[in-house]
């Protein structure tokens, strides 16, 4: 094929992101921008340079689109373009059950549509689940831990911005150790509305309900965000007749950022594939890498 046609979805920080990572790749190009609110697409296509429309038909030929939208958005976005016979990918971002259950419902979609969609190809779940399973290729008996943090969780601060009577949140991930983790919330109350409300949603809410978190109204929400992240996985277990085989993961990214890369580093590869859904781990890691395969491999192996 040419280069591959790119249309992001949203523009919010990810998905800013996501037009300069498509913008930086040698293989690719934008087909536009897809937006929900059309009082926004004036002042979207003064700022992104592109054509920004309502739905992905008014543009010119899409190979894959990056849902740079909210988690809980995904499940009824991305079937529409895959029964077109769109690629999709997502960094959907609630693991275990919920996630089994999107590429299943997937699936269905993009064999309906002979098209392919990439679920949780963010950094994790994404790159981290890839780095998990080489740990355990190497290790196969052990425990792998992963923490997170400090840093902002973009799902957890969207699920608080949506709750009624928050004017502006943010959650801030803090590593507990052993794969635990706290969240710190701060939010910026609307007027007529009441903190205790609005805590008491929090703690009913699925991305809060397990850990240990703390509410707090401020006056200032944008006072309290930096955007960098960090990630450390580690595992200790066996391999073949040794113990204590120990490894370790340790990033500090930029969210958005690095979210946006590996969603279109994975809209590469699942361009490439079969239809159907896959995870990161189900992929070959030369599809997301630009290039032919015999150079790829040449560089890395």
């Amino acid at each position: 094929m040419g280069k591959i046609r790119v249309a992001v979805t949203g523009y919010g920080n990810v998905a800013k992101e996501a037009v300069n990572a498509v913008n930086s790749a040698p293989d690719m190009e934008m087909a536009g921008i897809v937006i929900r609110d059309p009082d926004k697409i004036k002042k979207t296509e003064k700022e992104s340079g592109l054509p920004v429309v309502l739905d992905p038909s008014m543009l010119e030929k899409i190979n894959v689109t990056v849902l740079a939208i909210a988690s809980r958005a995904v499940p009824q976005v991305a079937p529409a373009y895959l029964e077109q016979g769109i690629c999709t990918v997502d960094c959907y971002d609630i693991h275990g059950d919920s996630m089994m259950g999107l590429r299943h419902s997937l699936n269905a979609s993009a064999l309906k549509g002979s098209s392919a969609a990439l679920v949780g190809a963010g950094w994790d779940p994404g790159t981290d689940s890839l780095f998990r399973g080489i740990f355990e290729i190497i290790t196969p008996r052990g425990i792998t831990y992963t923490d997170f943090g400090p840093g902002v969780s973009m799902g957890h601060t969207v699920a608080v911005k949506n709750i009624p009577g928050v004017k502006n949140a943010v959650s801030i991930t803090l590593p507990a150790g052993q794969g635990k983790h706290r969240r710190a919330v701060y939010v910026e109350v609307a007027e007529g509305h009441s903190i205790d409300a609005i805590r008491r949603a929090i703690f009913e809410d699925n991305y809060f309900r397990h850990d240990e978190t703390t509410i707090e109204a401020v006056d200032d929400v944008e006072q309290l965000i930096d955007l960098g992240h960090s990630v450390h996985v580690e595992r200790k277990g066996a391999a073949a007749s040794s113990c204590n085989q120990r490894m370790f993961l340790e990033m500090s990214i930029m969210n958005p950022c690095a979210t946006a890369q590996v969603m279109v580093s994975a809209a590469r590869g699942i361009v490439r594939q079969k239809p159907g859904c896959y995870t990161m781990l189900e992929i070959p890691v030369a599809d997301c890498l630009p290039g032919d395969r015999e150079t790829i491999l040449k560089r890395l192996v």
